[in-house]
């Protein structure tokens, strides 16, 4: 449209213009909503930021800095007792390996129960949702006092709570990847007289066994961390060494646990990644 065109276009046409497309031109009562939201959002952050006492910041940043240089000020190596911690390491990463793998075996299971695609009988599906929203609302710290005081203190506590937490989550997800699978290909191995267990196996689990493996290995990872917080509580594993260190005001001590627990993390990334590459088929790039 030129310039002489536009020239052209009087009061009436815009105003009909107006009428037609209100929203188009936007409205004093848009802009006064849109002012009004960022001044709530404003005055939110900054009562946030008063009701929870932040500029305690400013008086605790001598005592911060002190903290930081003790950790990373290593005196007495020769006395870690380095057995201690590499034990308790390997029983953290036991912890989340076999946690994660009875939660991945129980989804397995679950998740087609939980599916509306594999599962039309509306009240069974929703009461296993519901199930589910119980297992996966329930914080997994919480499921872990739970289990200390079920089972004593101990990395079957830590097993328990993992197993129990990733169970709703994983469930959950399996489910929704099990109901947008191709129904061309479930039909095609059900017109050939498959009965519901072939169905599964050879209509199913081909589509969705890769997203499966990535989820069982992402939560395997996220597990090794929660299961260093569950330790904390008592179910065993680097976590009660983390604790113990910290009550004896040790804290170079800590920082070495830490650091070892993130080289872990690091090589279980790797490790994932790798093994997504040869079941998956991801590539590098």
């Amino acid at each position: 449209m030129t310039a002489a065109t536009l020239a052209g276009i009087g009061p009436d046409e815009i105003a009909s213009v107006r009428r037609m497309h209100p929203r188009a031109f936007g409205s004093w009562r848009g802009k006064l909503v849109q002012w009004a939201v960022w001044v709530g959002v404003i005055a939110y952050v900054i009562g946030s930021l008063w009701y929870f006492d932040v500029w305690k910041f400013a008086y605790a940043s001598d005592r911060v800095w002190r903290l930081i240089a003790a950790m990373f000020t290593w005196k007495d190596m020769e006395t870690w007792r380095y057995a201690d911690i590499y034990t308790g390491i390997a029983q953290t990463l036991a912890m989340a390996f076999l946690g994660t793998m009875l939660a991945s075996l129980a989804a397995l299971f679950i998740g087609f129960f939980a599916a509306r695609n594999t599962m039309p009988f509306g009240p069974l599906r929703h009461l296993v949702r519901r199930l589910l929203d119980v297992l996966r609302g329930v914080d997994q710290l919480i499921w872990g006092l739970v289990f200390v005081r079920a089972v004593g203190l101990g990395p079957l506590a830590g097993v328990l709570a993992i197993f129990v937490s990733d169970t709703g989550t994983l469930s959950k997800l399996y489910s929704e990847a099990i109901e947008n699978i191709d129904r061309k290909q479930v039909e095609g191995v059900r017109a050939t007289g498959a009965g519901p267990i072939k169905v599964v196996r050879y209509g199913y689990l081909p589509q969705v066994l890769p997203v499966f493996i990535s989820q069982s290995l992402y939560f395997f990872e996220s597990s090794t961390r929660s299961a260093t917080i569950l330790g904390l509580v008592g179910a065993g594993g680097i976590g009660m060494i983390i604790i113990e260190r910290f009550r004896a005001n040790l804290f170079d001590q800590v920082a070495f646990v830490v650091l070892n627990v993130l080289v872990c993390i690091f090589v279980i990334d790797w490790l994932s990644r790798k093994i997504r590459e040869r079941f998956i088929g991801e590539t590098s790039h």
